[in-house]
């Protein structure tokens, strides 16, 4: 589907305009929005608009990274959405010309949607031009990234929150996926991170640069983002090592209640196995009380091992 929006000089709103008449000189600036288009209607980004052939390629060519091309009167953006269930990113694609935007994404975008109703309703925002329409769709992408953080940084805090219960290994089953979900984000935000740097830093788009504030807080939202996907990576490592301690800890705990065991057992394992040869002539085999005798042996040398070991503090 493609659908357009045109504001004229007196800032009225014209929908679904169609293509030939968006040259009208009563056209202030317009929208295009090429939404999961049929291949028919893809044709028009290069007969119509006539955009360079490999930014073309690239709204065909998922996933590309997010980036922003400088042609000969268009610019080109290449940006992240990211589906709130699975955190896979979703590619938004633009066009920005001199007095003209054009979105295209194959599949449907709220944050487009959102960018959409609120350049119709909005006076104001119609009047500061299509600029201002493109910080409303990368304020929408980048907003959308938050909630998914917030969410991993509370399943985080309420981790380390259970580290001494018994479902440890539990956890730390969630806590690899959850490294895996901020690799995820991570893959999207630092890109769109660069992108924005890279926006407010050219010289090259002047509309940017009369509304650079906006744009320079969208920056300031994926810095932060980034510092807090950083963080959250350091806590799952650090809740990983804890992890390991915990299990070294309880590893050596075993082995040494193991090792006490072993210790008082070998002298009576040597006491067994001496009276247990085969020899005709050993004297105390043909004691009376030989037996009950070596019993109490064996029974307060295990007993005395276990006293000395207590001690020792061995058993703490």
């Amino acid at each position: 589907m493609i659908r357009t929006l045109a504001i004229t000089t007196d800032f009225a709103v014209l929908h679904q305009v169609p293509l030939e008449g968006l040259s009208d000189p009563s056209i202030l600036w317009y929208w295009v929005d090429f939404d999961n288009p049929s291949e028919e209607e893809s044709l028009q980004l290069k007969d119509h608009f006539h955009f360079h052939p490999l930014a073309i390629e690239d709204c065909f060519y998922l996933l590309q990274r997010p980036k922003i091309d400088h042609y000969s009167d268009v610019h080109f953006f290449v940006m992240h959405a990211i589906d709130a269930k699975t955190l896979d990113a979703e590619e938004v694609d633009m066009f920005l010309g001199k007095n003209y935007i054009v979105t295209f994404h194959l599949r449907a975008s709220r944050e487009i949607e959102d960018a959409w109703s609120r350049i119709t309703l909005n006076d104001s925002f119609r009047t500061q031009g299509q600029i201002y329409a493109v910080y409303l769709i990368l304020d929408n992408l980048v907003d959308q990234y938050f909630p998914s953080v917030y969410q991993i940084e509370d399943q985080l805090n309420d981790i380390e929150n259970n580290m001494k219960t018994d479902a440890i290994d539990e956890l730390m089953n969630e806590v690899f996926e959850i490294r895996s979900r901020l690799l995820k984000l991570r893959r999207t935000i630092v890109p769109m991170r660069d992108l924005l740097y890279r926006l407010i830093s050219t010289e090259r788009i002047d509309q940017v640069r009369e509304q650079l504030v906006f744009f320079t807080d969208i920056h300031d939202h994926l810095l932060k983002l980034s510092e807090m996907i950083d963080s959250n990576r350091e806590i799952t490592a650090d809740i990983r090592d804890s992890y390991i301690s915990l299990s070294s800890n309880r590893m050596n705990t075993i082995m040494k209640t193991l090792t006490v065991i072993t210790t008082i057992f070998m002298p009576l394992t040597f006491i067994a196995g001496l009276y247990g040869m085969n020899f005709a002539y050993m004297p105390e085999l043909q004691w009376h009380w030989g037996y009950f005798a070596v019993l109490a042996i064996m029974l307060g040398i295990g007993f005395g091992m276990f006293a000395w070991f207590l001690k020792k503090g061995w058993f703490k």
